[in-house]
């Protein structure tokens, strides 16, 4: 019984010590760490960063971009717009940053608003514009 002891107390300073030899022997491990993301560095491509975004965005309060009056087209079909209609989600798209319009279309998408079929091409190409400056194309390839 003793000597079993002995000889797991011994197997267990043996390990201990090449632990401590092959941890010197290595010299300095460098620990790398996955790029973090956020929502403003989705760049569209990746469909799970943007999943994720709007699975955050849903959980947080609604962010308004000065456009509450979209609010009384909530539930209303993207090809249901009349010409005036359309040109109020023109104008509100149209008086923001582009950097913001991304985010406010995931705003109207949170409020159950459908953006109007005949300022679809235009949002996607301002939205398409704004991720590919020389900073977001950067962004994109260090992910």
């Amino acid at each position: 019984m003793w000597l079993l002891i002995i000889a797991i107390i011994a197997l267990g300073i043996f390990t201990a010590i090449l632990g401590l030899i092959s941890s010197h022997k290595g010299g300095k491990q460098t620990v790398i760490k996955a790029p973090t993301t956020n929502c403003s560095t989705c760049s569209g491509l990746n469909v799970k960063c943007e999943q994720e975004c709007m699975m955050e965005a849903a959980t947080k309060e609604i962010e308004y971009y000065d456009d509450e009056e979209l609010d009384a087209y909530k539930g209303r079909p993207a090809e249901s717009y009349t010409d005036q209609e359309v040109e109020e989600f023109s104008e509100v798209m149209y008086t923001m940053r582009p950097e913001e319009v991304k985010g406010w279309n995931r705003s109207l998408i949170l409020r159950g608003i459908n953006f109007p079929n005949r300022l679809k091409e235009e949002l996607i190409a301002i939205i398409e514009d704004t991720e590919s400056t020389p900073e977001q194309s950067e962004r994109t390839v260090r992910e």
